[in-house]
């Protein structure tokens, strides 16, 4: 019987008419293979035990700090800049500003600004401030009391002065079956009972 070169590296494993072979690693695989174990090795000492590097979570919490300051100062200066700030007329802008409305405020105040479960926005009874400036604060620190969220966070400066832009538009229009004025008294009902 003439033995192949291959018969010294067949197994004693066949399925169906199928040898397996016994053939070694190429040698870069196996070394690429001891490379990757060093370093898992390096990777847990440095991470894990020694606690030289910051973990995933961390590094996150580190930069959502810094994104918050941030956020916190941008607030802050437009805070500081809200008594001279105007509406803008810019379409761009009220464009900007009914995407937001839409998306963010039409559920509550319709989209005609007639009002739901907020206020209406078309007529001349505001609660909260009638002008440009205080729409901005009450848009920027909410009505929690009344249900309306604080934008603060969710919204950034330019969306809230393109927002309150656009709501600043509504005053005067003649929205179909607006929500009666809510800072009137409402008048007393006569007792019956009397």
């Amino acid at each position: 019987m003439n033995k192949e070169p291959e018969d010294e590296f067949l197994m004693n494993h066949e399925v169906d008419g199928i040898k397996e072979l016994d053939n070694l690693l190429p040698r870069w695989w196996v070394w690429l293979f001891y490379i990757t174990i060093i370093f898992s090795f390096a990777y847990m000492g440095y991470y894990h035990l020694f606690g030289a590097g910051d973990l995933q979570a961390a590094k996150y919490n580190k930069e959502a700090v810094a994104g918050e300051k941030l956020k916190g100062e941008a607030v802050m200066k437009f805070e500081a800049a809200l008594g001279v700030l105007q509406p803008s007329q810019e379409p761009a802008e009220l464009s900007k500003g009914l995407a937001v409305y839409t998306q963010m405020c039409a559920p509550c105040h319709r989209a005609d600004g007639g009002g739901q479960v907020g206020a209406n926005l078309c007529d001349d009874y505001w609660i909260h401030g009638s002008n440009y400036v205080d729409s901005v604060r009450t848009i920027l620190n909410g009505v929690p009391e009344k249900g309306m969220l604080t934008w603060r966070g969710v919204l950034r400066p330019p969306e809230v002065q393109a927002v309150a832009s656009y709501i600043y538009g509504f005053r005067g229009t003649q929205p179909a079956n607006p929500k009666p004025p809510e800072n009137q008294q409402v008048p007393e009902k006569p007792n019956i009972y009397e």
